[in-house]
C-alpha cells in the first residue's frame, strides 16, 4: 500500500531552484530514500524515517534546520491539504524524537 505522503512523487521535486543551495550528496540520499519510501504504509514511514535519520547520522550527513525547512517545503508543493496536515505530523514526530 502507499503511503498518502508519497502520491505521485516523482524526481521532479528534486530540480526546484529552492533545493539549489543544498550539498547534491545529501539531495541524492533524499530522492533515494524518497523512493525507498513511496513503497511504505502509513504505519511504516515513521519507523522508515527514524531507521534513514540514523543511517544519516552514522555517515555523517546532518541538514541544517534551513535546509530541512526548505526540504518540507519544496515536498507539502502540490500536496491536497490533508497530505499536508500528515506531513506536519510526521514532521512534528520527528522532532519530539529527536
Amino acid at each position: 500500500m502507499k503511503d498518502p505522503l508519497n502520491n505521485n512523487l516523482n524526481d521532479n521535486w528534486i530540480n526546484n531552484p529552492k533545493l539549489a543551495d543544498i550539498d547534491k550528496t545529501k539531495l541524492e540520499m533524499l530522492r533515494s530514500l524518497a523512493s525507498q519510501g513511496n513503497t511504505k504504509g502509513a504505519g511504516e514511514l515513521l519507523p522508515f524515517l527514524l531507521g534513514a535519520a540514523s543511517q544519516g547520522k552514522k555517515s555523517g550527513m546532518n541538514f541544517s534546520a534551513s535546509e530541512i525547512s526548505t526540504i518540507i517545503d519544496v515536498l507539502k508543493a502540490g500536496k491536497s491539504p490533508q497530505e499536508i496536515q500528515k506531513l506536519d505530523k510526521v514532521v512534528q514526530l520527528m522532532k519530539m524524537i529527536r
